[in-house]
């Protein structure tokens, strides 16, 4: 292959978001599969580093390790799922504008599910220590900022995947 075409290939960005239960994790697994992209998700490494999930410090420092890991990612024009929740726009608005500053591609995937599917799936999953209590769920509908259709319009199309089986936004 001809080095200034591989050279030139821009990078796409996926970024998932979504409240704790709502299927981030199947949706960017399955992404990392039919797009063959790198999925970055703070949870798993805090998992193999042994740090408890509600570590908001340890959390921050992954995820600015995990940023500076796909920003040169995206310049070698390869595909990265940001799993992260991303609950504010702003959060999103900032990976958005750094992707695109490099000429990637940015798309966004949202999933989301009633209160009750998310307690039921929270409680099954049983990752959380301590556990989210039931109104605690509920109560995080009202710190999520979910996007609406004027910010879809920002990201690029999703990509295509061949199985048709895609259940989010």
């Amino acid at each position: 292959m001809d080095s200034a075409v591989w050279d030139s290939a821009p990078g796409r960005l996926v970024i998932v978001c979504g409240l704790p239960g709502s299927g981030k994790t199947t949706l960017a697994r399955s992404l990392e599969k039919r797009l063959r992209g790198v999925r970055l998700s703070p949870d798993d490494w805090m998992d193999a580093l042994g740090v408890n999930l509600y570590d908001l410090a340890v959390r921050a420092r992954i995820e600015a390790l995990q940023w500076s890991m796909a920003q040169r990612l995206l310049e070698l024009g390869l595909v990265v799922i940001i799993e992260w929740g991303t609950w504010a726009r702003a959060e999103r608005e900032t990976l958005r504008l750094g992707a695109r500053a490099l000429g990637a591609a940015v798309e966004l995937r949202f999933v989301s599910a009633a209160p009750d599917v998310l307690i039921d799936r929270i409680q099954r999953r049983a990752r959380e220590d301590p556990p989210i209590p039931p109104d605690s769920v509920r109560g995080l509908f009202d710190l999520f900022e979910a996007p609406n259709e004027e910010e879809f319009a920002l990201y690029d199309t999703p990509a295509t995947i061949e199985d048709g089986n895609e259940s989010a936004r």
